[in-house]
Order: C-alpha cells, then sequence, then structure tokens
C-alpha cells in the first residue's frame, strides 16, 4: 500500500521559514516524480514545486520562485520543500504527490497524495 506522510507545517510568523518533509512509502521511490502542491480555503489547488526523479531538475510556481526550494533523498524515501521569507498569502494547506513520469505541474497526473501538511503564516 503507497503512503505518502507530509509533515512540518505549523504557525510562522510572516519572513520565517519552514521546511516540509513528506516521507514515502509503498513504492519504489525513485521511480516517481514529486510534487507539492497547496490549497487555501476557498481556493483550487495550486502547483508549487516539482521534482524529477533523479532530483536533477526542479520546477517551481512563479509565486514561490527565489523563496522555496524542493530537493529529494532517494535514500531516505523523503522529498522536502524548504520555505523561505514566507508571506500570509502563503497560508494553506500543502500536499506532496507522486507521479509515475516526468514531473509536472497538473495536478490530475499525480498518482498519490499525501495527507497534506497546514501552514499558517501571520503577518
Amino acid at each position: 500500500q503507497v503512503q505518502l506522510v507530509d509533515s512540518g507545517g505549523g504557525l510562522v510568523q510572516a519572513g520565517g521559514s519552514l521546511r516540509l518533509s513528506c516521507a514515502a512509502s509503498g513504492l519504489t521511490f525513485g521511480d516517481y516524480a514529486m510534487g507539492w502542491f497547496r490549497q487555501a480555503p476557498g481556493k483550487e489547488r495550486e502547483f508549487v514545486a516539482a521534482i524529477s526523479r533523479s532530483g536533477n531538475t526542479t520546477y517551481y510556481a512563479d509565486s514561490v520562485k527565489g523563496r522555496d526550494t524542493i530537493s529529494r533523498d532517494n535514500a531516505k524515501n523523503t522529498v522536502y520543500l524548504q520555505m523561505n521569507s514566507l508571506k500570509p498569502e502563503d497560508t494553506a494547506r500543502y500536499y506532496c504527490a507522486a507521479d509515475w513520469g516526468i514531473p509536472t505541474m497538473t495536478a490530475s497526473r499525480y498518482h498519490y497524495w499525501g495527507q497534506g501538511t497546514q501552514v499558517t503564516v501571520y503577518p
């Protein structure tokens, strides 16, 4: 059974940092591209970042480019999202996802999803 467990969210003041983690089990982690998405109340789920199977290629939404860094450790079956210079508009529930194939910004392409971790940024 495939399981993605998101963690690392929390309450942080604007300008602060958080590091999200997503631990995968039940799949061959290195065979999957990984992505992070977020969803704020009343809004659609939106792409944040994605990383290729090897970790050599990354993609970012314009809204987080230069502030967030996605990385992965295939030996630990874990993908990370380092978020810096957080803004109140970053407040959302963050989800990791696994995609059998190349990394994509399209949520429907992802096969497996974590349960999400809440990030709240206050002014």
